[in-house]
């Protein structure tokens, strides 16, 4: 099969004859992406990304297709790899090299060593600009692949878990070039964060073990942005939410919202569903699963899959594989049966398919105007972890606003000046 470009790019994929379902499900998602189509309407006539090579390690699923899309509209040569194995969307991945041209390797389920292969053909592409989920691509080039750093000019990260290993591997001083932390924009952690990952992470839930919220004992460890999402939705669903932290300001701010707070060593006795989404690992481990209820409900929405300890799981206790959708069980020595969703990997991507398009539109948005942006001004950025302009995520905010048919305020004459001057008093 070829595409309208010609001969197809490389790629390493599972199955070309989805690529149809997979083109029905990107345009379906593009309907609800509107700021990147405003954004991709303006790259496509100006053309700022020809001659610029593109190596992305993101989730392949249907919102990511379109930024990939909107890129390539701008001129970029890209080359896609998957940051998650569970959350490939084979026929999406189909539907980028077949219908679209876009070089992707990406094979849902694959073991580690494949999905190391797939980070380094997407490198192959020797890229100028690299967009990270997790910090795992840009790992690679700093350890294994550091023949390319120097056609790096910088990069964007879309996660906390990335952004974290950013600013540690920037602390060191081993960050070659420049990052934008993308997911320190408002409209990516107090939206996408929040009411995606928040929505998500129940739908995977749902998806997984058909279970009744209201009633139950709902913990959630971790009470970031994505962590306040997912309580908000259980807390509506009818469930007794308990917080778990190790930050005294956040879990204050939980206890004041009307969540329980107390340890996991206490949480772990009393609750039916456990949420991890602290970005760290080891959260929930043996001296937590020894006193769970029989049938308690485990899965993750942090990033990578060693929040839940799932190795001492497989080692330690009688595993029945999936006995529902993403759900597998095991049974401890003392009887009891834990379900873990999604191998305790991502669950709203592993599980379902991960953030409403409506929200990664915002998300999506930002990564492609912060490329635009380090395309202009990262020549005089040096190396290290930078935030999206402020001024960059209002006008994707006002956008979005626009497109939803709300309108706001705007400053009079007399309020601008009372607020750039110190002059006035009360």
């Amino acid at each position: 099969m070829s595409t309208a470009t010609g001969t197809l790019p490389r790629h390493d994929i599972t199955n070309p004859a989805l690529a149809a379902e997979g083109k029905k499900r990107i345009e379906w998602a593009d309907r609800n992406m509107p700021v990147l189509g405003l954004i991709r309407a303006r790259l496509e006539k100006e053309k700022p990304f020809v001659g610029i090579r593109f190596a992305a390690c993101m989730h392949v699923t249907t919102e990511t297709a379109n930024l990939m899309i909107t890129l390539k509209a701008g001129g970029a040569e890209l080359a896609l790899c998957a940051s998650n194995p569970l959350s490939t969307q084979d026929d999406v991945a189909a539907a980028l090299v077949h219908e679209y041209g876009i070089s992707t390797f990406a094979r849902k389920g694959i073991d580690r060593d494949g999905y190391y292969k797939h980070i380094n053909a997407a490198l192959d592409i020797k890229p100028n600009q690299v967009f990270d989920d997790g910090c795992d691509l840009v790992n690679t080039l700093h350890t294994t692949r550091t023949e390319l750093l120097s056609e790096v000019a910088g990069g964007c990260e879309e996660t906390t878990t990335g952004v974290i290993r950013l600013q540690q591997m920037a602390k060191d001083g081993a960050l070659k070039f420049p990052m934008v932390a993308v997911n320190d924009t408002d409209t990516k952690h107090m939206f996408d964060n929040r009411y995606g990952t928040g929505q998500s992470a129940m739908d995977a839930i749902f998806r997984a073990t058909n279970q009744l919220i209201a009633g139950k004992v709902f913990v959630v460890a971790g009470f970031g942005f994505c962590g306040k999402g997912v309580a908000e939705r259980a807390r509506g669903l009818g469930a007794s939410v308990v917080i778990t932290e190790v930050d005294p300001t956040k879990a204050l701010d939980a206890l004041m919202q009307g969540f329980r707070v107390m340890p996991m060593a206490e949480a772990a006795k009393i609750g039916d569903l456990f949420i991890t989404v602290t970005g760290n690992r080891t959260i929930i481990s043996k001296e937590h699963f020894e006193l769970m209820k029989d049938g308690a409900i485990l899965a993750n929405a942090g990033h990578f899959n060693i929040e839940i300890d799932v190795e001492w799981l497989e080692k330690n206790a009688e595993k029945s594989s999936g006995i529902r959708h993403a759900t597998d069980e095991y049974r401890l020595k003392n009887g009891r049966r834990l379900l873990l969703v999604a191998e305790g990997r991502l669950v709203n991507l592993g599980a379902a398919e991960g953030s409403p398009a409506a929200v990664l539109d915002m998300s999506f948005a930002n990564q492609a105007l912060a490329a635009e942006w380090l395309l202009k001004d990262g020549a005089n950025l040096k190396p290290g972890v930078y935030n999206v302009p402020k001024e960059m995520d209002k006008e994707i905010a006002s956008l979005k606003l626009k497109s939803m048919g709300a309108e706001i305020d705007s400053l009079t004459t007399v309020q601008e000046k009372y607020l750039n001057s110190w002059e006035h008093g009360s």
